[in-house]
């Protein structure tokens, strides 16, 4: 900070004069460039989607592209403008901007405006993301469903314009501050995936018996039967009532075992569906691909809970949690993709199911492997939730820190 102190106190010393964005720039709006229009080689092309998906603050380079025919009837970001999706579901991300910094012009879709300016483009792009800036184009946000911003509501935003060299003296140290944050969390999360790779292995490893132990081989099939659920939708759901499961939520919300669900149907319903009792296995049979398919949860409550029926319910005499975890194995794995069938979604029926072979140990020494694997499977949970906490608070770190650089006493005409 005492270098930015050393230049305000010789650059601004009563002060930073504030101006408003349509003062130091024009706002110009994309126009007619779609998805379908985009490319893998030719000229740089930005969508407006892709601010809010693909790019950070700034870029030298565009993730598609579009054909130079095509490119001639565009308007165009030139090496220093701001890109500014003006669209988002969500009022905190209208207006995410991105800086182009790339060799050449870049192709901007409609949704989008080009922000030409006289600024440093990457502290113009800093403030985009600061406090400040998000409190003042509130006022200009319209719509209801779609939430937009014109170029009028954001030439009316206030922005700090200090020296030039004190832009550049404050992108360095943002642009320090980013790099740091970013390499702690690769660190973080490749500290998770290390972790849960080490699980596997161990998973692994409880789960493989020799050949000439107590384990015996055996089908899935001969230790019990697969029950295809029954047809519901999310129109049914209730606030409480008869537990359901739904395929998509094993995915999204169900860990190796479960005691409540997140959804509710009517339990009038309930002659209609197919129910899995305490101990059986929820399995979503259908899935995007061939890795995710067949991902499965114990059902451990006393009640009965209806099974949808993209799911399987698979009742057996093994430990309901030593089943789940065989779910998750390297053998169960390799053994499903056979038997998967891939068109736009990938299925496997409960006859192949029952054909995907298991070793079963005797239930004291199942009860032993689930215990150990429980233990493992807390710790990955603590670290998988520990790890967001971590990653949210550096996050909010940095973000003190930029908006107080970006933060400076007005000057008093």
């Amino acid at each position: 900070m005492s270098v930015i102190d050393d230049l305000i106190a010789e650059f601004a010393p009563n002060g930073i004069e504030y101006k408003f964005l349509g003062e130091i720039g024009t706002f110009t709006r994309g126009n007619g460039l779609q998805k379908k229009d985009l490319t893998d080689v030719g000229v740089p092309a930005i969508h407006y989607g892709q601010i809010h998906t693909h790019y950070g603050t700034w870029t030298a380079e565009s993730i598609s592209f579009v054909t130079p025919e095509f490119a001639r009837g565009m308007r165009k970001a030139q090496p220093g403008d701001l890109v500014i999706a003006t669209t988002s579901e969500d009022d905190n991300a209208v207006a995410k901007a991105v800086a182009w910094l790339g060799d050449e012009d870049a192709a901007v879709s409609g949704d989008a405006y080009i922000f030409r300016h006289s600024m440093d483009p990457k502290f113009v792009a800093y403030f985009f993301e600061s406090e400040r800036f998000q409190a003042q184009k509130t006022v200009g946000i319209t719509g209801t469903k779609v939430r937009r911003i014109s170029g009028t509501g954001l030439a009316r935003v206030r922005i700090p314009a200090p020296a030039l060299d004190i832009q550049q003296e404050i992108v360095r140290v943002l642009d320090s501050f980013a790099e740091l944050e970013a390499e702690l969390e690769a660190e973080l999360e490749a500290e998770l995936e290390a972790r849960k790779a080490q699980y596997a292995q161990y998973r692994e490893r409880l789960l493989t018996f020799p050949d000439d132990g107590d384990a015996r081989w055996t089908t899935l099939g001969d230790v019990g039967e697969f029950i295809r659920g029954r047809r519901f939708t999310k129109d049914d759901y209730v606030e409480s009532g008869l537990g359901c499961i739904h395929y998509g939520q094993i995915y999204t919300d169900y860990g190796t075992s479960a005691t409540s669900t997140v959804a509710f149907l009517n339990p009038a319903m309930s002659a209609s569906l197919r129910l899995a009792k305490k101990g059986d296995l929820v399995i979503a049979a259908t899935g995007e691909n061939v890795e995710d398919v067949c991902k499965a949860v114990a059902w451990l409550s006393d009640d009965e809970v209806a099974v949808h029926d993209d799911c399987q319910i698979f009742r057996h005499t093994l430990d309901p949690r030593y089943a789940s975890y065989f779910f998750q194995s390297a053998s169960f794995q390799e053994q499903k993709v056979k038997f998967a069938s891939e068109s736009k979604v990938v299925r496997i029926s409960g006859a192949n199911l029952a054909k995907i072979k298991i070793q079963v140990p005797p239930r004291e020494e199942q009860e032993r492997v689930v215990g150990i694997l429980d233990k493992f499977d807390a710790l990955i949970a603590d670290i998988a939730v520990g790890l967001p906490a971590e990653i949210a608070g550096r996050r909010k770190q940095y973000e003190y820190y930029r908006d107080r650089l970006l933060s400076f006493e007005e000057a008093v005409p």
